[in-house]
């Protein structure tokens, strides 16, 4: 499955891990780790947050995903699934069946 993880770290704790020159590896060792489609960074709500695209296999894979941002940034995590164009043609095409049968 396809998600959105986002990622907003606290003001206090990313500068933190700047000075301490290891948000970097943070991101790099995650982003070796689990090789997202996609990773974009913002500034949202006031806080530096990571907009990670990614497909897990399992919602087992969670914790593992989340637990480095949780211990090494005291971040706060979003989940959503999401999709793609291909993902979305498949999808439009099941509500046609639904609209058939219960429109």
């Amino acid at each position: 499955m396809r998600v959105l993880l986002k990622v907003s770290m606290p003001v206090e704790t990313a500068n933190a891990r700047i000075k301490d020159g290891s948000i970097g590896q943070i991101f790099q060792t995650f982003m070796e780790e689990h090789k997202p489609e996609a990773t974009y960074f913002a500034v949202d709500s006031g806080k530096r947050t990571a907009f990670i695209f990614m497909d897990i296999q399992d919602s087992s894979q969670l914790p593992s995903i989340a637990e480095p941002f949780f211990l090494c940034l005291n971040a706060s995590i979003e989940c959503t699934p999401v999709m793609n164009g291909e993902d979305l043609g498949k999808g439009l095409s099941a509500v046609e069946e639904v609209v058939r049968k219960y429109g």
